[in-house]
């Protein structure tokens, strides 16, 4: 029997995360998108972001008991929800939703999944996003816990942002879901570039977000910095 992680090759599979991965067009939007908004000073939204926001997603419906096909779709939305960025940063959500639409259209993906997934995509960013179903969730939860220090492009630390400051400053960064069902970002942060407030100016807007979309989905959102819990 044909393995579903190798593609759309068994009947009623549905669109797979490998067909997704595969597909140059997906990849050629990912990368030029992300070499357009680096050029305006934005951080890293690379295939690596993307990779990571898919798995994240998967990993929480997965961790959280959902089926299988709710969590591949999240994987799927994880992976694209930024591909509107090759048309421009702003708006970006919708833009992605709406070439995320016609593509996975083109692949043969059922309208009842298109749906929910152009949905979550274009509900994740946090100033106009918020969790209208399981998988925008989990895509906002993997998507604004993406923060490193190889997000940073700009290797000047004398001409460092508060952006550039934030993500540089985290030298550690793990998102789990624990046996309570409570999902925890846990971060480890060098105070001497970062402030505890400066992130907060940051990412306050987004870790209620975090918060939000972890109440959807019945459990707590929890976030751990240098060992003290402050969310």
């Amino acid at each position: 029997m044909p393995n579903k992680e190798k593609g759309n090759t068994e009947r009623g599979a549905g669109v797979t995360f490998y067909d997704i991965v595969k597909n140059e067009e997906i990849k050629t939007y990912l990368e030029k998108g992300d070499k357009y908004i680096g050029t305006m000073g934005y951080t890293d939204h690379s295939l690596l972001h993307a990779q990571r926001a898919a798995k994240v997603a998967y990993s929480i419906l997965t961790a959280l008991n959902y089926d299988k096909r709710t969590a591949e779709l999240a994987r799927i939305a994880g992976y694209i929800h930024d591909i509107g960025n090759v048309v421009n940063r702003i708006d970006h959500a919708q833009s992605s939703a709406v070439i995320a639409f016609h593509i996975l259209t083109r692949l043969g993906m059922e309208p009842r999944e298109i749906a929910k997934v152009i949905a979550a995509i274009g509900n994740h960013d946090e100033g106009t996003g918020t969790p209208v179903n399981h998988i925008a969730a989990a895509l906002i939860l993997a998507d604004k816990t993406d923060v490193r220090r190889s997000r940073v492009r700009n290797r000047e630390m004398s001409s460092f942002d508060i952006h550039d400051r934030v993500n540089y400053a985290v030298t550690q960064s793990d998102v789990s879901v624990l046996h309570d069902k409570t999902i925890r970002l846990e971060l480890k942060i060098d105070t001497e570039i970062c402030s505890l407030m400066d992130y907060f100016e940051i990412f306050l807007t987004r870790m209620v977000m975090c918060k939000r979309a972890a109440d959807s989905l019945g459990t707590s959102f929890e976030l751990i910095i240098n060992g003290t819990k402050l969310v």
